[in-house]
């Protein structure tokens, strides 16, 4: 856990002005825990480990940590007041504070307890899982206080081999340590860490922002198999994985870790493990036995393979002595190692030795170059030795480097070897251990250790005060108990000397600095006690309370235990009711042994495997797929198989293609079924690829094949045949026949290819064990929350009530909360007053009188370099472009650029940001304008003048943009939809206006258009057919999550990704809620949410109009003079996300080819209006005026189209006298169209009318669509408003025929072709039971297509008795 803290609490150390309060530090742990529970998702134990008082032996890497950073923070608070920076009054975090004994760690104590608590009485989730909190108290790092617990669980006789486990950090040994435990299903949770960056980058702090990895040690245990494969053909079957991985684990040891130093020269980045592995692979077969047996070293295995291993010192000087002879030919040095003498020869004039040994050493050296080639070995080893003895003189500060002094050595790094085996796979040995070195041997010292006797002494953890002396600096002085400090500062302290105010780092090979060796003295234990001995009485008694050590405690729900928990920060967390029981430490014994499992073929979801597909090391074998593609389809068509091999997700196969032929499934719209019964073959359609059609199934195949290579490392050779599927996203609960419920598997919609010979067939897959629900009244037990996914109330959150007198029936009685949601029309239509408006880039050019190549550039990246073009200095390089653009990426800067297909643009704030750049900095665009074709530019180049300091202008133009708020802003995808943060204002405002109390609905309802948040339904998306837009009102239906249960927001963004489950949607909330992000909104109350955490109100909503609406019968007449275009549907305008227009639904009719009339039956529950027209008896109504009869065939002035749709309007509704004269206002009603042309090149409409009211239409590409959008908005709105018509109907147009006037006109009044009624293509079909035999109504297509010169019948809502539409809903 100490990553958490060390996360939440200093997330940025280069920031000297960041402050944080303790009690933001303790929320932001609590909900970082919270979002880790949910990831992982546990099931038996949640276990959370703060370290405790360490070891020794780590004691003194953390006193080299501590001591750095304070010294860095120091340097960097000094480097800030030199430049005149005013910081903060408060005191900045001490992040040495997160160390045992500290009053800070005390108080996080408190708070995790009472953390875990509270989690236990309000979380459901929380109170089926064991609790276990090992907090700073408790002797021992904090993974090794989960290893011993998984290895007491392990010993013990009942439990289950098949047991997962997942274990969060960063620490590299956290590998290791999953490997000790041979646990089959193991796994790592860890955050991305990505190398490379900038020092400066603010870490993100919020866990839903950060990306996490999961590293499956399933895996990795399998490729350890194929590391060291050429070792089965020579040991036989002698071969053992596990044992193998026992010694994996101790090579890791050898390039060093948090307990010993690396061996000298073996770095990793310089292929050290490779070295290792491979003389592990040529040694093993020769030793008789592996190195680690179980945890303990054998001492004459590792000897030999030691042995093997020293011949790289020799490899690694005889590079180095290449190097020096042909530098002593050169200049005639009297050292072959002229630098290794020459730190000899210091070392030995610093010791005191006597001048004459120099001198003797020299001649010995003079007279080894004399001799003859023949004596070169001699001469080769003669240097080794000396090149090793000085290492040992420089870093070890020796005077003579005796046989003694290197057995020591030896003995020393071996007992660190087997101290380190016996911490990982049994736990603390000895905890006064410490190696008392900062640097190891060579390994060609390591030598005569098979007769060693290795014993340890396991004596006693420091205390807590103990450690805080021992690892603290002076500096930090201020965490230690008063009684203590001047131990620290004063001249007469014992041990002054382990307290240096200055010291030296080496970096001893490795390339970080934190990496680098902190040569400070180590702790004399029996000092520091003595020292701290005569100040023990002068502890206060709260601080006696904090130097003790206590045993981990176990917490689990009991309600039967109910007390008052007190907090000890009431303002920030209440008082809670909670129960707990604590429990004893584990302790295993040494001669613990994991047990073995036998998965043979059973697959455990979640943890992937290389079984089950024949394969070799390098690829995937090519499995020689000669059988046709119809012999595939048999064996998975319409069945459920694992594809994406190793990591293995179960789909839905729905088609199968060998790129000439396609085998698909013959199923309704919506059906989902498995076809894995024999009596029952799959319905199966035959399709010919066209040339299109292929081409995209050869690019299916190259993107399978790069996929593999670049993100798995698997060549899968040649694809011949693709299998097309829909992956399983959960399981649902459906309803059946007499009160019974099934979970059943749920498929996503959306389709992708995978490569047949990566599918996985015939396996059994272990899913965890979840609670399982028979029958509805287990399904909806009382006081249950659901949702409604039907209308009326669709999205609503309610409380199933007794039901036990209807249940049977397959009814739930629901009392749904009812809420009013806000009005966003207003706000849409007017969206673009408040957008940010873009610009091209020549736009800007102009204003700012330079080249569109300059905004071009300095809006993206420019980098200068030391030096000049001619006369480089390095390759440091500084970039002082904005960096507001990222082609490579796609990525753009919100409310600053914007990608189109065709350019970038630019908002005023580039503008107002390029022109005081411009001012400041003129040389640089000078420059760059100067050598356009340069991708790097240098400081010399820029200011030539002597007097002119390059490096120190670079400085400035970095820290100008540093301070500049665009440094701060976050980037997103070109792809997302993204509305800008003064519209999220403005949803704001709304949102508070019109908050008002909610009401209460009882119901009686089907249970299938309930839906509730179950775990075993997590996934699963709770209505499929929802699609959501910009400014939808949704509700969040995961429980136990940050979002509370039920909190409605909008939708201010739209995340996009190549797989449906994988979109995110950016939604404000209504309220602020704890773990909220500040996502372009004035509070935390943002969050980003997948499809299957929502449902969409607005989707209701639009839901609800189209099905309560007038329903049409068209019988087409046959029109001549008509254009035909059998391959046109029409769906409504074409409208953008961010468009108000809502496309209206289509409603397919069927063909009547001798029929020779049409007539409309407008249908409304208790009343009948019907419009005839052609030969029919019944008598016409009457007439329309004149100027609706005779109509041109060319587009409507936008005038005329919205008097004409009026007129229409007015004949289907049969208005009479007495609304006429209202009516007819509305056809004189606009009066004047103005266009706006938008800086982006859109054109938007605005509509004037008689009353001085002005209406905006959408933004349009041209202006021609502009005008006509808005006065049809503005007949629309018109309509719907007029207080004349108590119930206005919503009507529907027709694909192939629209909704005409009563009389005949010929051809259609706006420009509208229709295709022929006989045309094959064109089937018509109208709503279910207007007919006998009528089909069902297809749906509407996504994106609407058609022109934009027609006329669209008007959206009105009919008034239903409400009821009367519970009626239709609920029974």
């Amino acid at each position: 856990m100490n990553g958490i803290i060390h996360q939440c609490s200093h997330p940025n150390d280069e920031d000297v002005h960041f402050r944080i309060s303790e009690e933001k530090i303790f929320a932001d742990i609590f909900h970082y825990l919270e979002v880790l529970f949910r990831i992982i998702k546990p099931r038996k134990v949640f276990f959370m480990a703060v370290d405790g008082v360490a070891p020794r032996a780590k004691m003194n890497q953390q006193r080299g940590r501590r001591f750095r950073s304070a010294k860095e923070a120091e340097e960097k608070i000094k480097k800030a007041l030199d430049k005149g920076e005013v910081l903060p009054t408060e005191a900045r975090f001490d992040s040495n504070c997160i160390t045992p004994g500290t009053d800070f760690m005390a108080r996080l104590q408190e708070q995790l307890k009472y953390f875990v608590h509270n989690k236990l009485s309000t979380d459901k989730l929380w109170q089926n899982v064991n609790i276990y909190l090992s907090g700073h108290e408790t002797p021992g790092e904090g993974e090794h206080k989960i290893m011993e617990f998984i290895r007491s669980e392990n010993a013990k006789p009942d439990h289950d081999p098949n047991t997962r486990h997942c274990l969060y950090g960063l620490d590299a040994d956290l590998v290791m340590l999953g490997l000790t435990s041979h646990e089959p299903n193991f796994s790592l949770l860890r955050e991305e860490v990505r190398f490379g960056g900038k020092k400066s980058q603010k870490r993100i702090t919020a866990p839903e922002e950060t990306t996490f990895h999961l590293l499956h040690l399933s895996l990795m245990r399998e490729y350890i198999d194929y590391e060291f494969s050429p070792l089965k053909d020579k040991l036989g079957s002698n071969y053992d994985l596990e044992r193998i991985i026992d010694d994996w684990i101790l090579m890791g040891f050898l390039v060093g870790n948090d307990f010993i130093p690396h061996l000298p020269h073996l770095h990793i980045n310089h292929d050290a493990l490779p070295l290792l592995y491979k003389t592990y692979i040529s040694v093993l077969p020769s030793v008789g036995g592996y190195l680690n047996e179980n945890g303990h070293l054998n001492l004459a295995n590792f000897e030999k393979y030691l042995e093997k291993l020293s011949e790289f010192d020799r490899e690694h000087f005889s590079e180095v002595f290449v190097d020096l002879k042909w530098f002593e030919s050169k200049v005639g040095n009297k050292y072959l190692n002229e630098a290794a003498g020459r730190a000899a020869e210091k070392e030995a004039a610093r010791k005191g030795l006597r001048k004459k040994e120099v001198e003797m050493l020299s001649l010995h050296k003079k007279e080894a170059m004399a001799d003859d080639e023949e004596e070169d070995d001699d001469l080769f080893e003669t240097e080794f030795r000396q090149y090793k003895r000085t290492y040992y003189m420089t870093k070890m500060g020796v005077d003579v480097v005796s046989d003694e002094f290197l057995s020591n050595q030896a003995k020393c790094y071996v007992e660190g070897i087997q101290w380190i085996l016996h911490y990982y796979y049994h736990g603390v040995q000895s905890w006064s251990w410490y190696y008392p070195y900062h640097y190891a041997p060579f390994l060609s010292d390591v030598r005569n250790i098979a007769g060693l006797t290795l014993t340890f002494d396991l004596g006693k953890p420091f205390m807590p005060f103990q450690q805080l002396l021992g690892v603290l600096p002076a500096a930090s002085m201020d965490l230690l108990p008063e009684a203590y400090r001047h131990l620290m500062t004063s001249e007469m302290s014992p041990i002054i000397e382990y307290y240096p105010l200055d010291f030296k780092t080496d970096l001893n090979g490795k390339q970080q600095e934190w990496e680098a060796v902190v040569l400070i003295p180590f702790i004399d234990e029996k000092r520091l006690l003595a020292a701290m001995e005569p100040n023990n009485h002068k502890l206060t008694k709260e601080e006696r309370d904090r130097n003790r050590h206590t045993e981990c405690a176990l917490y689990t729900f009991d309600p039967e235990v109910d007390f008052t928990y007190l907090s000890t920060l009431p303002k920030l967390f209440p008082n809670i009711v909670h129960s707990y029981i604590p429990v004893e430490a584990w302790h295993v014994s040494l001669d613990h042994k994991s047990k073995r499992v036998d998965r043979s073929l059973l697959y455990f979801c979640g943890f992937p495997t290389l079984h089950h597909i024949k394969h070799e090391v390098l690829h995937i074998t090519n499995l020689n797929i000669n059988k046709i593609c119809d012999n595939v389809t048999v064996e998975v068509l319409g069945r459920s198989v694992f594809v994406n091999w190793p990591h293995l997700e179960e789909a839905r196969i729905i088609a199968v293609s060998d790129g000439e032929t396609r085998f698909s499934l013959d199923e309704p719209p919506g059906l989902q079924r498995i076809y894995d019964r024999p009596s029952s073959p799959p319905p199966t359609k035959v399709t010919y690829l066209s040339d299109k059609e292929q081409k995209d199934w050869v690019k299916d195949v190259q993107g399978i094949t790069e996929y593999y290579m670049k993100r798995k490392g698997i060549m899968i050779n040649e694809t011949s045949v693709i299998l097309y599927g829909q992956l399983l996203t959960g399981r649902k609960y459906v309803p059946k026949a007499n009160g019974v419920v099934e979970l059943e598997k749920q498929w996503s919609k959306q389709v992708l290819p995978f490569a047949y010979q990566a599918v996985v067939k015939d396996i059994k897959a272990f899913y965890s064990s979840l609670t399982s629900f028979k029958s509805l009244d287990e399904l909806f037990p009382l006081g249950t929350t659901v949702f409604m996914v039907g209308n009326p109330y669709y999205g609503a959150m309610g409380e199933v009530q007794e039901s036990q007198d209807i249940i049977q029936e397959g009814r739930v009685r629901v009392v749904f909360n009812v809420h009013h949601e806000p009005q966003m029309e207003s706000l849409i239509q007017n969206q673009h007053k408040y957008c940010v408006k873009y610009s091209p880039g020549y736009f800007l050019a102009s204003r700012l009188g330079v080249t569109s190549y300059l905004v071009s550039r300095f809006s993206g990246s420019i980098f200068i370099g030391r030096g000049s073009k001619k006369n480089p200095c390095g390759e440091q390089r500084a970039n002082v472009g904005l960096n507001l653009k990222f082609n490579k990426k796609n990525e753009e800067v919100p409310g600053y650029t914007k990608r189109t297909e065709k350019e970038w643009l630019y908002s005023a704030a580039v503008e107002e940001l390029l022109a005081e750049y411009l001012e400041r900095f003129h040389e640089v665009f000078d420059l760059v304008s100067r050598n356009s074709h340069d991708d790097v530019f240098y400081e010399d180049d820029i200011w030539p003048g002597e007097d002119q300091n390059g490096a120190e202008k670079v400085s400035e133009i970095t820290s100008w943009l540093k301070s500049h708020p665009v440094s701060s802003t976050s980037r997103a995808s070109c792809d997302h939809q993204l509305l800008d943060a003064i519209i999220v204002e403005k949803i704001e405002e709304i949102v508070e206006k019109s908050k008002v109390k909610k009401s209460k609905v009882k119901v009686t309802v089907k249970p299938h258009l309930l839906f509730r948040p179950l775990e075993q339904q997590q996934g699963v998306v709770p209505d499929p057919d929802a699609s959501y837009r910009l400014f939808d009102r949704v509700v969040n239906i995961r429980e136990s999550f940050t979002v509370p249960l039920g909190l409605k927001g909008t939708v201010i963004g739209i995340k996009g990704a190549e797989r449906q489950a994988e979109i995110l949607y950016e939604v404000l909330f209504d309220e602020e809620f704890a773990g909220g992000l500040n996502i372009r909104c004035s509070s935390p109350r943002c969050y980003r949410l997948p499809p299957f955490a929502l449902i969409n109100l607005s989707h209701g909503i639009r839901v609800d109009h189209s099905s309560h609406k007038l329903m049409a019968i068209v019988k087409p007449q046959p029109v001549t003079g008509a254009n035909y275009n059998a391959n046109r549907q029409l769906g409504g305008l074409n409208h953008s996300p961010r468009s108000p227009f809502v496309p209206t639904q289509v409603i397919h009719t069927h063909t009547h080819t001798h029929t020779q009339s049409v007539s409309f039956t407008l249908k409304c529950k208790n009343n009948l209006l019907k419009i005839s027209q052609g030969n029919q008896q019944t008598p016409p109504p009457p007439a329309a005026p004149q100027t609706v009869t005779n109509q041109p065939d060319s587009p409507l002035s936008p005038q005329s189209f919205a008097m004409k749709g009026t007129m229409v309007l007015k004949e289907m509704l049969k208005i009479d006298g007495t609304g006429g004269s209202s009516l007819q206002e509305l056809v004189n009603t606009v009066t004047d169209l103005l266009t706006v042309w938008c800086p982006q090149g859109l054109v938007v409409c605005q509509v004037k009318l008689s009353n001085g009211l002005m209406l905006h239409g959408p933004q349009c590409q041209s202006e021609n669509d502009a005008k006509e959008k808005a006065a049809f908005f503005a007949l629309q709105r018109l309509v719907i408003q007029h207080t004349m018509i108590s119930s206005l109907i919503k009507c529907v147009y027709v694909t192939a025929g629209l909704l005409l006037p009563p009389q005949g006109y010929g051809p259609p009044l706006w420009g509208m072709p229709l295709p022929h009624p006989n045309h094959p293509s064109h089937p018509f079909y109208g709503p279910t039971g207007t007919f006998p035999g009528a089909a069902a109504p297809q749906p509407a297509p996504g994106v609407p297509i058609g022109s934009h010169n027609q006329f669209i019948p008007l959206q009105v809502k009919h008034h239903v008795d409400h009821y009367q539409r519970l009626e239709n809903i609920f029974i």
